[in-house]
């Protein structure tokens, strides 16, 4: 789904997202509740300006509209693979994105991710992912690492990997498995406007994804390890 069409389905009509290259950026109305979007469309490569036009209107949201919630759009082939953005740090400014989305979070807005359309790699770890609550489209397109670059950091085989993605969750791309590890909190489909509503509703600010992962069978050990952590 392109993003127009996204936009007319989630929102009252007359919304006021602009697209700006690859940025989304405005606000809206949700039976009319005002939410503010931001959020990436033509499977943007997050360089360094990306980044920072997009911790420029999450901040400009806390600082003009207390408390309003912000829709995170995700599609996003992840960080741009330049010499220059690396050179400048990009790993920086994904971090302050990240930064400025938490500080949101501790001023009372409610964040809310839905991938429409691609998410990989840091792009969606710094936007989606940290959301109070991530969803997708069903026809999403999900993964963080492609098997072949898994291979080369875990030095695992990649028909070793391969054999294992069939079975277990984490090594696997693809939407579904987001959902079982709990990355994904439910995909969307039907009345899109309606489930937006309920997650603003009903969305958990506390991190679940843990709990999630165990209770689906995707992340069997994450919540154990993590319980015997804070109890250590």
């Amino acid at each position: 789904m392109n993003w127009e069409a996204l936009l007319d389905a989630l929102f009252d009509p007359n919304h006021r997202v602009t697209c700006t290259g690859d940025l989304l950026s405005g606000s809206a109305e949700v039976n009319g509740r005002t939410v503010a979007v931001v959020g990436t469309t033509n499977h943007a490569a997050i360089g360094v300006e990306l980044a920072l036009a997009q911790a420029a209107a999450v901040l400009a949201v806390v600082r003009e509209h207390p408390k309003r919630p912000i829709i995170l759009l995700v599609d996003t082939q992840g960080q741009r693979l330049r010499h220059r953005d690396e050179l400048l740090g990009i790993n920086h400014y994904m971090a302050h994105l990240g930064c400025c989305i938490e500080l949101a979070r501790r001023h009372q807005h409610r964040v809310i991710g839905l991938v429409y359309d691609q998410a990989l790699s840091g792009g969606f770890i710094t936007s989606g992912l940290i959301a109070d609550a991530c969803y997708a489209l069903p026809e999403a397109e999900i993964r963080v690492m492609r098997l072949p670059a898994m291979a080369r950091v875990t030095k695992i085989d990649e028909v070793r990997l391969t054999a294992l993605s069939k079975t277990n969750p984490v090594f696997a791309p693809g939407v579904e498995n987001f959902v079982a590890m709990g990355g994904i909190r439910a995909l969307w489909r039907g009345d899109l406007q309606a489930q937006l509503l309920c997650a603003l509703a009903d969305s958990s600010t506390q991190d679940e994804r843990a709990f999630d992962g165990a209770a689906r069978g995707g992340r069997k050990l994450a919540q154990t390890v993590a319980e015997r952590v804070v109890k250590a």
